[in-house]
């Protein structure tokens, strides 16, 4: 399977274990799909599952059971790697998780440095969840 699709479809799931993610596209623009976990990083680094780019947004993908710090090493570490720009490039990190650990006072605490050190909205959500674009 090729690591990144190109395609104008109106629905993209994304599912891992008991987590999904749905990205409707509402504009059916075109947008690429790109596994990251042992297809476009396929060495021993950690990285997230998966990364979708649309309409000049990078959109990075952990879909987790709980251990909700390690995804968020894990998108970082994908960031730094696969972004166009880490700093520039407008971006959404999204944890879709089967439940939540953390705090609302550490989530904050994340969404703040998510915002100022790589210029994304930081989405941490229990499966299954669907966003628009």
């Amino acid at each position: 399977m090729a690591c990144r699709t190109t395609s104008n479809r109106k629905i993209f799931v994304y599912q891992e274990n008991k987590s999904k993610l749905t990205l409707e596209n509402l504009d059916e623009v075109e947008s690429e799909s790109v596994k990251v976990d042992g297809c476009e990083i396929n060495d021993k680094s950690i990285r997230c599952d998966f990364l979708h780019i649309a309409k000049d947004v990078e959109f990075y993908i952990e879909l987790k059971g709980q251990d909700l710090k390690h995804a968020l090493e894990q998108i970082k570490a994908t960031i730094k790697k696969l972004s166009s720009n880490k700093k520039l490039f407008p971006k959404r990190s999204y944890i879709i998780c089967t439940r939540s650990p953390l705090s609302s006072t550490e989530i904050q605490n994340y969404k703040r440095e998510f915002k100022k050190d790589y210029n994304s909205e930081l989405i941490i959500k229990s499966s299954p969840h669907t966003d628009k674009y």
